[in-house]
C-alpha cells in the first residue's frame, strides 16, 4: 500500500475541520442539548445502567397517563328465540263499500271526508218520505185484515148457531169460516209488509258497520242513488283495529321452520298461539306484537312463497293499510347460551359489522362478527366473539385498533 502523498494528507486535515466547524455544527448542538435534558444522576454517569433504570419510570408513568379510560361490558348470556325476518305488507281488516240499497235522493252526508267514526255512526240520508208512506199503507192493511178477522169470527159463530136450528145452510157456514182463515193468512202478510217497509225506511238512513276511518264521500247530495240495477258506491270505511300484516316467506324458510318443528304441522288452534312482531321500516325494535291468524295451505307457483298473515291491535292507528313494515315470526328453535351485546357498540365499514374489543394486554382490537337478530337494545352475535372478552360500549370515537386502553368494566344492563 503506497504512503499516502503530501497532498493528500492535507486535504483530508482540511476535511476534518470542515465536518467540525462547517455543516454538522446543527447536529453536536442537538447531542449536547440532549445530554443537558437528562437528569442530574445521568449526567454524572452517562450509559451507566443504574441511570437508566432511574430515568425509565418516569417515562412509563408519561405513557400510562396517556391511555385513556374506555368502559366495556362482558356479552350477555341467555336464552333466545330464533326469528325469520321479513317485509310485510299492513292491509285491513275490514274493507267495506257502502251502497245505497233503496232508490232516492241522497239528502244529506254527516261526516267528514277522512274522519274516524263510531259503529252505527249515521253517515248518510236518502230521501224517507216514499218510504215512511210505504209504512203507513202497510200499518193500514194490518188493521184492516184484523177487523176482517174479528168480523169473520162473529159470523162464524152466527151461522153455525143458525145451522143447528135449521135456518141456514152449510155453505154459508163454510163461507165464513173460509173468511176467517183469509183474515188470519191477510194478516200475516200485512204484518210482513210493514216488515219490508221498515226495512226500506231503515235504508235511507246508511250507519257504519264497524268502528272505522272514513275515505272521501263518491257522491254529492242531491244526485239519485240506488235505482234498479244501480250498485251506488257512496264511501269507503276501512277498519284499523284490529289491523292484518300479510308476508310471504321463501320455499327456503318454510322448510328450516319445518325442520325445527320436528316435521310437525300445526293445527289451527297452534296457529293461533304462534306470536308474531312488527316494527316501522324507520324505527327500532317490534313494538307492536299480535299473532299468526293465517296461513296459506299450498305455496304460490309463480313466485314459489307461501303467504301469512298475522293480526295485531292498533289503538292508535300507527298502522295504515298500505304501509310496509318490518316482520318477525319464530323459527321454531330456542338458542340456549346465545351472546347478545349493545346494539350501539357494533360497527360497520367496507369489511361488515365489528365491534371493537379490548384484549389482556388492554390493547384494542377490531373484531369482525356475525349478528343475528335484535332482542331489545342488545343484539345477538352468532360468531366472532366469547363470553370473556371485552367489548368497547363507549366513547367509540376515542379508540381505534393498536390504542393501549384502561378498560373500565360496566353492567351491560345499563346500557
Amino acid at each position: 500500500m503506497k504512503p499516502r502523498s503530501m497532498e493528500t494528507r492535507r486535504a483530508g486535515a482540511a476535511g476534518d475541520a470542515q465536518w467540525r466547524g462547517g455543516a454538522h455544527e446543527p447536529f453536536l448542538a442537538l447531542a449536547l442539548l440532549a445530554v443537558a435534558l437528562l437528569p442530574l444522576e445521568a449526567r454524572a454517569g452517562i450509559g451507566t445502567e443504574a441511570a437508566a433504570r432511574r430515568a425509565a419510570p418516569n417515562l412509563g408513568a408519561v405513557f400510562a397517563a396517556a391511555a385513556p379510560e374506555i368502559p366495556v361490558v362482558r356479552p350477555k348470556s341467555q336464552t333466545v328465540t330464533d326469528y325469520v325476518e321479513v317485509t310485510g305488507t299492513v292491509a285491513s281488516a275490514n274493507v267495506v263499500k257502502l251502497i245505497a240499497r233503496v232508490e232516492g235522493y241522497l239528502e244529506k252526508i254527516h261526516f267528514e271526508d277522512g274522519a274516524l267514526v263510531k259503529k252505527n255512526d249515521l253517515l248518510f240520508t236518502i230521501q224517507q218520505a216514499q218510504y215512511k208512506a210505504q209504512l203507513q199503507q202497510a200499518e193500514a192493511q194490518l188493521q184492516a185484515q184484523q177487523a176482517a178477522l174479528v168480523y169473520a169470527k162473529t159470523e162464524v159463530v152466527r151461522y153455525t148457531a143458525l145451522y143447528k136450528k135449521n135456518a141456514a145452510t152449510a155453505t154459508e157456514v163454510d163461507k165464513w169460516v173460509y173468511q176467517r182463515a183469509a183474515a188470519e193468512a191477510g194478516i200475516l202478510g200485512a204484518q210482513g209488509q210493514i216488515e219490508v217497509a221498515k226495512l226500506n225506511l231503515d235504508y235511507t238512513e246508511v250507519r257504519a258497520p264497524f268502528d272505522g276511518l272514513m275515505g272521501k264521500h263518491l257522491v254529492d247530495p242531491g244526485n239519485v242513488v240506488g235505482g234498479p240495477g244501480q250498485q251506488t258506491a257512496l264511501a269507503e270505511i276501512n277498519q284499523l283495529d284490529p289491523i292484518y300484516v300479510t308476508a310471504t316467506l321463501s320455499e327456503a324458510q318454510v322448510l328450516e321452520i319445518r325442520a325445527n318443528l320436528n316435521e310437525k304441522r300445526l293445527s289451527p288452534a297452534d296457529i293461533l298461539k304462534v306470536p308474531v312482531d312488527v316494527g316501522l321500516e324507520n324505527g327500532k325494535g317490534y313494538p307492536y306484537s299480535g299473532y299468526l291468524e293465517f296461513v296459506s295451505p299450498q305455496f304460490d307457483p309463480a313466485t314459489g312463497t307461501l303467504q301469512v298473515r298475522g293480526i295485531f291491535k292498533n289503538p292508535d292507528r300507527n298502522l295504515l293499510p298500505g304501509l310496509f313494515v318490518r316482520m318477525r315470526l319464530p323459527k321454531g328453535h330456542v338458542a340456549q347460551g346465545a351472546l347478545l351485546v349493545p346494539a350501539r357498540a357494533i360497527g360497520e365499514d367496507q369489511g361488515g359489522l365489528y365491534l371493537m374489543i379490548v384484549n389482556k394486554d388492554d390493547v384494542v382490537e377490531q373484531r369482525y362478527v356475525k349478528p343475528a337478530e335484535q332482542v331489545g337494545n342488545l343484539r345477538v352475535i352468532a360468531s366472532g366473539i366469547s363470553a370473556a372478552d371485552r367489548v368497547v360500549v363507549g366513547d367509540l370515537w376515542r379508540v381505534s385498533p393498536g390504542l393501549k386502553v384502561v378498560p373500565k368494566l360496566t353492567s351491560i344492563d345499563a346500557q
